[in-house]
């Protein structure tokens, strides 16, 4: 063995000598290495990992998509495009520019059927989970709603970026493919992107504001700046303590044919809050037991759950009845108990406003005055109105209120939110209420559609949910569903018209509105409203607006109801009840309940037009009847056909039969 000699007089062997200069090699490398290690975003001590070569060069709004795993489902089918995966993924949205982005929209297109059942730090805009997005989703940040600067935060990566990780379930993708969304974008207004760039399982973006855009002018906000909609439900705090705060709910009409009646109003606390006292409003349930055996139960030991209000983590709430507006517990606040109406601002502006008051008490870890978490996913619904869907709750700047005192001064609520809700279309067979249409020149009147709102609840056996209505004379629309039968028989043999033997089901339209076109001459024509409603309760305050397509600028007068055109295209023209006529009745018996059908409770009007400066126009055409119709904001379901004008009609009896059906309805007002 060969031995080296040391100034120490110490010999070490060679090849221990070899090993201690590997070691202390590798120890080197490896403190080099550890010299490098920044960390990941969002740990403790950690400046930020180094960003990916695509988010170092994008000076904006930086957005990637990862996909991560899936696992098949029960139940395994053979048909591929039946079967179902669960799957996991990532997205990010980074900060990576100069200016501060407030509200951020991250658009996911997804486009395999997804079911997402859960993501961080976000919420969806489109409903709560489990959410369809199978035609893409929009997610926003919850609780950090706003994406601050680099600079501003001293490369504070969690004030800059949301990471969100997506859970769900996806249909219809082969097992070897990889199921990528069709896009990823930024939908805040100014903001353009590009179409994402993919590789394999990721794709990403860099979205830019656009130089054109300008921003708006106007002070600047420390929050979000408030968004116009059909209808604004701002959450005000107005007083906060450790353990609970008092809240303030405004509900605002702001759609001229918006309207609620009724109203019922819902959202899910998040962070187990309970309503202990309400003023202005009650809920639905109160039921203690469920705050004993909750969470609250456990903490508050010392406090009586059998006066709390409410424990549910989805309490359903309603306005109160005006008898209780002057009550010193539950009323006394403006804007309160008018029995759930919320009114266009067109009709009644001191109408179109609700207001509540709650206390919410809070759970740990939430026990400061600055622990405030609005309730989230809101909907609001009302008896025979427009539906609503309402986006998250944003944070804005705090409410202002005119001093208590009556002194010339301004007081700011602790902390505000402002849910935003718009109106959506009815899908087929979803409508409230239905239109049907008859005309001077035709015998018959073609009915509302077959299960124009809905058929669930139907005996699909016994009808035809899927057949086109049978034609009818203008008296059948007079009487209920049920008593037509023998009358659409009848004169499907007088006209000779085929008659299935399974009829198609009914409306089940709890309002119907008939237009009939009553004359056509040279200069003008007419027509008649008729409203029914066939259900048990009244409509106070009742309206019916209409769009009559190219014939709305000849629109000229209505001789029963209050007609006023709505601003600012003035193609709607909204009808009111006449003082004293403002009530529309609900159905009644017949005169002989054992032998008449029900009545129902009926308003009508004759409404004259002109066609002056109108070209080309043709009532029968279809020109003569509305394009869309709305009751109490309400969009109604439209006919699919018009009444048609045969070559060989013979004027005398259509004439003859529209004043039958004019002494019928005014004989059946009379009668009511």
């Amino acid at each position: 063995m060969r031995v080296i000699e040391v100034r120490t007089g110490m010999k070490i062997p060679w090849d221990i000598r070899y090993s201690l200069s590997l070691l202390v090699l590798l120890s080197s490398i490896l403190v080099l290495c550890n010299g490098q290690d920044y960390g990941t975003p969002g740990e403790d001590g950690a400046g930020g990992a180094e960003p990916t070569p695509e988010m170092a060069r994008c000076n904006g709004i930086f957005m990637s998509y990862n996909f991560g795993s899936r696992e098949r489902e029960y139940p395994h089918v053979k048909n591929v495009t039946a079967q179902s995966w669960a799957f996991k993924a990532n997205a990010m949205i980074v900060n990576a520019g100069k200016e501060e982005l407030k509200g951020w929209q991250m658009f996911i297109g997804f486009r395999h059927k997804e079911l997402i059942v859960s993501a961080t730090g976000v919420t969806p805009m489109d409903g709560d989970y489990p959410l369809d997005a199978s035609n893409g989703t929009t997610f926003i940040g919850s609780p950090n709603m706003d994406l601050k600067t680099s600079i501003e935060t001293a490369g504070d990566f969690t004030q800059i970026s949301t990471n969100i990780e997506i859970t769900g379930t996806l249909f219809g993708v082969a097992k070897g493919a990889t199921p990528m969304p069709r896009t990823i974008k930024l939908t805040n207004d100014g903001w353009e992107c590009p179409a994402a760039t993919r590789k394999g399982g990721s794709m990403h973006v860099c979205c830019k504001r656009n130089p054109k855009v300008k921003n708006k002018t106007g002070p600047k906000t420390k929050f979000a700046a408030r968004r116009n909609g059909d209808l604004s439900i701002v959450y005000d705090v107005l007083q906060s303590f450790d353990r609970n705060y008092l809240a303030q709910v405004t509900i605002d009409n702001d759609n001229p044919l918006g309207r609620l009646d009724r109203w019922n109003l819902t959202f899910e606390w998040m962070r187990g809050e309970f309503i202990n006292t309400m003023r202005g409003a009650y809920t639905h349930k109160k039921d203690p037991s469920e705050c004993l055996y909750s969470k609250a139960g456990q903490y508050y030991g010392d406090l009586d759950f059998s006066k709390v209000m409410n424990c549910q983590k989805k309490p359903a709430i309603s306005d109160l009845p005006p008898d209780k507006k002057d009550d010193e517990v539950v009323g006394k606040l403006p804007f309160c108990c008018k029995n759930g109406t919320l009114l266009p601002p067109l009709m009644d502006p001191s109408k179109a406003r609700s207001m509540f008051q709650l206390q919410v008490f809070k759970l740990p870890p939430d026990l400061n005055r600055t622990a405030l978490h609005p309730p989230q996913n809101w909907k609001i619904d009302g008896i025979l109105n427009p539906q609503y869907k309402c986006r998250p709750p944003v944070r804005v700047d705090p409410s202002q209120f005119p001093d208590p005192s009556g002194l010339l001064a301004i007081t700011y609520s602790i902390a505000s939110w402002q849910v935003v809700c718009n109106i959506t279309k009815p899908k087929a067979q979803a409508s409230r209420c239905c239109v049907s249409f008859s005309a001077f020149y035709n015998n018959s009147a073609v009915p509302c559609n077959t299960c124009a709102c809905g058929c669930n609840d139907i005996d699909t056996d016994t009808c035809d949910a899927h057949r086109n209505p049978l034609l009818l004379p203008p008296d059948a629309l007079l009487v209920p569903f049920d008593n037509r039968t023998l009358k659409a028989r009848a004169w499907a043999k007088q006209n000779h018209m085929p008659v299935p033997k399974k009829l198609p089901c009914p409306d089940n339209c709890g309002v119907s509105i008939n237009w009939h076109v009553s004359t056509d001459y040279k200069n003008g024509w007419t027509a008649r409203l008729t409203v029914f409603n066939w259900r048990n309760f009244a409509f106070e305050d009742w309206f019916v607006a209409m769009d009559m397509g190219k014939a709305s600028p000849g629109y000229e007068n209505v001789y029963s109801f209050n007609g006023t055109r709505v601003p600012p295209n003035n193609r709607t023209v909204i009808f009111q009840g006449l003082r004293d006529m403002n009530y529309l009745v609900g159905q009644v018996n017949g005169t002989n309940p054992l032998r008449d059908p029900p009545v129902p409770g009926k308003q009508q009007s004759v409404i004259s037009f002109s066609k002056k400066n109108i070209k080309g126009l043709n009532i029968p055409g279809g020109d003569g009847f509305p394009t869309r119709l709305f009751f109490n904001g309400e969009e109604c379901a439209l006919p699919k056909h018009f009444p048609k004008k045969s070559s060989g009609h013979r004027r005398g009896i259509s004439v003859f039969m529209s004043l039958v059906f004019a002494i019928v309805a005014a004989f059946a007002l009379m009668m009511d």
